[in-house]
């Protein structure tokens, strides 16, 4: 299942031979994760809210893309943003996040979700495109009362909704070091502040963690030892939409019985991929399965009991004691 509470209507206009080319497809980030759900074979349940005309087409684009989704319908207009790319790199020309989800609307939501992630046994939480659209205390209640019912749950999110699925006892986590830093998590871009933000996570109700950190190795936190996710060098086309990809091949790999190990495996490769592709979350699965075999996992550190006993992979305590 996955969880997108405020799909996007994106409007992208490029240059083909010259012309302006007219792109509409479904966005935002739970679309992107369930297509790259699905290009790996999975079979994501897309939960979200649709209004007005923007949702119209929404649910129109979503079902010629072939992803099943369970929608409730409202009045008020879903988002959308028109992007200019003709001159290479993504303008903004309007976007309109779409307006808060009201209470009845969030109700019908909220059992729409519990139910398909219950049915799943993995659920994929996704955020909207403005914090103010959903609020996070909906995504700790279904957080919660997913794994108290044994659903393994998987999340990509920054903020108040990231706090909120540590509080629920989210099952795995993705941050990236920008939005690390944007929150206050770390003070600076170094790999011991990465895992310092590892350790915090796990602290705070992350059954494991994977910290993203742009072109340099991820860092991921599974079953107390640090690991560094060597990925090979791919030219990139465009970087947006390869943490979706991470975190969507995580849950796909999860939902068919794998380990933390076998999903942040495959969650590298995708990511990986998608950057070489303009479309979001539109890598292929066989690209994906043959650069999966050129990831590694490299242990760091192996945590031990607590913060301040986490030691470096050659027993030497961690700076200043451990993470703060």
């Amino acid at each position: 299942m996955v969880f997108a509470p405020a799909p996007q209507l994106t409007i992208t206009i490029e240059d083909t031979a010259g012309r302006a080319d007219l792109h509409l497809h479904p966005g935002g980030q739970g679309v992107w994760q369930a297509r790259m759900v699905r290009a790996l074979g999975g079979r994501p349940v897309l939960c979200a809210v649709l209004g007005g005309e923007p949702g119209v087409v929404l649910g129109t684009l979503l079902d010629v893309e072939g992803v099943p989704a369970r929608t409730v319908h409202r009045p008020a207009g879903s988002g959308w943003y028109v992007h200019d790319r003709r001159g290479g790199s993504r303008r903004v020309i309007l976007e309109d996040p779409g307006a808060p989800l009201a209470r009845h609307d969030l109700d019908e939501l909220y059992n729409l979700a519990l139910a398909e992630g219950l049915r799943a046994g993995v659920a994929l939480l996704s955020g909207p495109a403005d914090p103010s659209v959903v609020s996070p205390e909906v995504y700790r209640r279904l957080t919660a009362d997913l794994t108290a019912n044994g659903c393994r749950v998987v999340a990509d999110l920054s903020g108040a909704m990231l706090h909120a699925v540590l509080a629920g006892g989210v099952t795995f986590v993705k941050v990236s070091h920008e939005e690390l830093l944007r929150d206050g998590l770390v003070t600076e871009d170094t790999p011991e502040e990465a895992v310092r933000a590892l350790l915090r996570l796990r602290d705070d109700g992350a059954g494991a963690a994977l910290v993203s950190r742009a072109e340099r190795p991820a860092l991921a936190l599974l079953d107390g030892t640090v690991h560094r996710v060597e990925v090979p060098r791919l030219q990139t086309v465009e970087p947006r939409g390869s943490g979706d990809s991470m975190t969507a091949a995580v849950a796909t790999v999860l939902s068919r019985g794998g380990d933390l190990e076998q999903a942040v495996l495959a969650g590298a490769a995708a990511g990986a991929v998608n950057v070489t592709r303009h479309g979001l979350g539109s890598a292929r699965g066989d690209a994906v399965e043959e650069l999966l075999t050129r990831v590694q996992l490299v242990p760091e550190r192996a945590p031990t009991g607590d913060r301040e006993g986490t030691t470096w992979g050659d027993g030497e305590p961690s700076p200043e004691g451990g993470a703060s």
